[in-house]
């Protein structure tokens, strides 16, 4: 007696299906006169900003440093704001346009299915960053960037993108309508980019504590001085020490909260060099220890506010620390493999969700959802 036994569904190559749905989605995509637009629109708006800061630093020590971040952040800004555009209707605004039941009676799987619109979506965001190449190019013939750094903050920031553009991908095939999707989506990164900031902020009253602070900076004395307070010919400065009781906050408990923040994740990656510094030691207007003769960057700048909450408050200031203010720290425990750890476990999880939601035959349906 013999039985019969049920063809085994034919699946295409992985590479070969998501190839096809990332096609599919790029000629959609270019075929419209809006996406150029954009295009141009961002390529004026970041040539404008770029030119603009280029006058203003003019005289700045690190000129180069300081433009090359400012493009990173703004890229980062703006493709956060854009990248939920690009993947947030990928899934339902083809349900919506009845292609996507098309697309699942096909020998695409819905792993492929959302594999091929993520990388389309994360394509679309890239190109804005492509076409910064110039002024980012720009910045770094001016000097102030070595290579790892500007290699380190260009991969980071093609990872934050396609961390947003999965979330979005993830979010539209779990949705139903494509504007609550798009809201979900910039609610999510609101949430990671400013929900993080805000938190940490209230945080800061739950971990005050009253210690005693040792206060020391460079000032002149009273005898220095002239009727009008200012400093006469030859005077020089010495070292004032206050000690007082006053009330701090124990940041190094609550950083990890600005963990999951894309500029934190991008800026706190980044190998600032630090041994390339001059070494201050020269008498300045700042005191005998030197003075800020460093300029960070915007990014730079997040990096050190993240590493200085890192390190705590800081109750016992000498005089050379004041002076020295703005020369930066050193990265010891670097916090953003924690924070891309938890963006890519909450893409992950919805895209996981959205795959479990794109399978055929779907066991149920939300009232009012398309079939085909």
């Amino acid at each position: 007696m013999s039985t019969a036994t049920e063809p085994s569904t034919p699946r295409l190559p992985f590479r070969t299906a998501v190839g096809t749905v990332f096609t599919l989605e790029m000629k959609q995509r270019l075929r419209g006169r809006g996406w150029y637009w954009m295009l141009g629109t961002w390529f004026v708006v970041i040539g404008f900003i770029f030119v603009l800061g280029l006058g203003v630093l003019g005289t700045t020590d690190n000129e180069g440093g300081i433009l090359f971040d400012l493009i990173v952040g703004f890229v980062l800004f703006f493709g956060l704001l854009v990248s939920p555009g690009l993947s947030a209707n990928a899934v339902n605004g083809d349900r919506a346009g009845g292609t996507l039941a098309i697309l699942q009676v096909t020998l695409l799987t819905p792993g492929q299915l959302l594999a091929g619109k993520w990388l389309a979506s994360w394509a679309g965001s890239l190109a804005f960053l492509v076409l910064s190449s110039p002024f980012i190019l720009w910045a770094l013939a001016l000097g102030g960037v070595n290579g790892q750094e500007a290699v380190v903050s260009l991969l980071m920031l093609a990872v934050e993108l396609g961390v947003v553009c999965a979330i979005g991908v993830g979010v539209s095939a779990l949705a139903n309508r494509p504007l609550f999707s798009i809201v979900s989506t910039y609610m999510l990164v609101a949430l990671l980019a400013i929900g993080t900031l805000i938190v940490f902020g209230l945080s800061t009253l739950l971990v005050m504590e009253e210690r005693t602070v040792t206060s020391s900076y460079y000032n002149y004395p009273e005898a220095g001085l002239d009727s009008m307070g200012a400093p006469q010919p030859g005077a020089e400065m010495e070292c004032v020490t206050q000690t007082y009781r006053s009330e701090v906050p124990n940041t190094q408990y609550i950083t990890w909260i600005l963990a999951a923040n894309p500029f934190v994740v991008v800026a706190d990656a980044v190998p600032y060099s630090v041994e390339d510094l001059p070494e201050p030691g020269a008498s300045s207007r700042y005191g005998p220890g030197g003075g800020p003769y460093y300029t960070p960057g915007v990014m730079e700048t997040i990096s050190q506010g993240v590493r200085t909450a890192q390190a705590g408050p800081d109750t016992d200031q000498t005089c050379e620390e004041a002076a020295q203010a703005l020369r930066p720290l050193p990265q010891e425990t670097p916090i953003w493999p924690l924070g891309l750890g938890i963006q890519l476990v909450l893409a992950a999880a919805l895209l996981l969700a959205a795959r479990r939601k794109l399978t055929m035959p779907a066991r149920r349906l939300a009232r009012g959802t398309r079939i085909a």
